[in-house]
């Protein structure tokens, strides 16, 4: 087997999840050449794995919309010969374009068995989501030797970070701790408010710089949350790649965050870090990466299971950990 596609997920941390599958894949067909299938949102993640040897983009909302728009994509992997396609995500119309394709061995999650050389069983959606995509490797008799999520740093990250914190102020041998106070849905977002006191009292008693990290969009909420705490944070939301914000994690003494991507990227660069997590289930998506971690969780009886009720009214599950149960689980990192 020389040539694979992987399809795969939709989100920046199933991505990350997703690395070990192409470490299984690489070790057991070591000469073959590893491409994946994604959405373009998930693209600069993949750029950071190092085992994917080329990416191929499926903008299902935009240049690949309209089934015309797809079949131009099908003929492309058709012309590219692929030996086999691993099917990562559950999907009839991937089924089947891999299926129209001509991919002769088809193997992986699909609602429509006839489109698959190789289904896998849909009976442990529960376990954890890294395990979950291995499944599929593993299906065909491929042997799965880590479940280590792992991204690579790329020097010239590197060094554009260091300019751009140097220009924010941060010296390069001062130490600092990163807040990521985003997340893809509310439930699952610490309030602004803890993060405030964290961020204060970080630095204030001990004597840490805070850095506040996250997309373009999470810019204006760390703004506020760094105005509140009354301390000199240093603000990257939104002024950071991807790639510079995985150097940014890196170099970080701690990453505290909820269930969100930028804690599985920091974990996956080998960041020690705090997650705060609440309707997610920490045994389904807990940071599967090199780094030290801690994760915080309560039990409140609604979470018992993952909690999709996004109309939640009192965040109880979020609420429950507290400023202090952070700076305790920061406290025994720093011991």
């Amino acid at each position: 087997m020389n040539n694979i596609l992987v399809v795969n997920i939709n989100w920046l941390g199933d991505a990350v999840f997703s690395i070990p599958v192409f470490k299984a894949l690489k070790k057991a067909y070591p000469q073959a050449r590893i491409s994946c299938l994604c959405v373009p949102r998930v693209k600069e993640v993949l750029e950071h794995c190092p085992y994917v040897d080329r990416i191929i983009v499926y903008d299902e909302k935009g240049r690949h919309r309209y089934p015309w728009q797809k079949l131009k994509l099908i003929f492309t992997l058709r012309k590219k010969r692929f030996d086999a396609g691993f099917l990562l995500h559950r999907s009839m119309t991937r089924s089947l374009m891999v299926y129209l394709a001509g991919i002769p061995l088809r193997i992986g999650y699909g609602k429509v068995k006839g489109l698959l050389t190789h289904p896998v069983a849909m009976d442990a959606e529960d376990i954890h989501r890294c395990d979950y995509y291995l499944k599929v490797p593993q299906a065909y008799g491929i042997k799965v030797q880590t479940r280590v999520c792992e991204l690579r740093l790329k020097p010239e990250d590197i060094q554009s970070l260091d300019v751009k914190l140097s220009g924010a102020g941060l010296g390069k041998e001062e130490k600092y701790v990163v807040l990521n106070t985003g997340g893809n849905w509310d439930l699952k977002r610490w309030s602004p408010d803890s993060f405030a006191q964290l961020a204060g009292r970080l630095h204030e008693h001990m004597g840490l710089r805070v850095v506040f990290s996250g997309s373009g969009q999470d810019q204006e909420q760390c703004q506020r949350i760094a105005e509140a705490s009354g301390i000199p944070a240093v603000i990257m939301a939104g002024a950071t790649t991807l790639g510079e914000s995985l150097a940014l994690y890196k170099r970080a003494l701690v990453v505290i965050s909820a269930d969100s991507g930028p804690l599985h990227l920091a974990h996956g660069v080998g960041a020690d870090v705090i997650g705060i997590y609440g309707p997610t289930r920490p045994e389904i998506t807990g940071p599967r990466g090199s780094g030290r971690c801690c994760i915080l969780f309560n039990g409140v009886g609604c979470n018992k299971s993952p909690c999709y009720h996004l109309a939640c009214g009192n965040n109880m599950c979020m609420k429950s950990v507290t400023v202090d149960d952070v700076l305790q689980a920061f406290k025994k990192f720093c011991a």
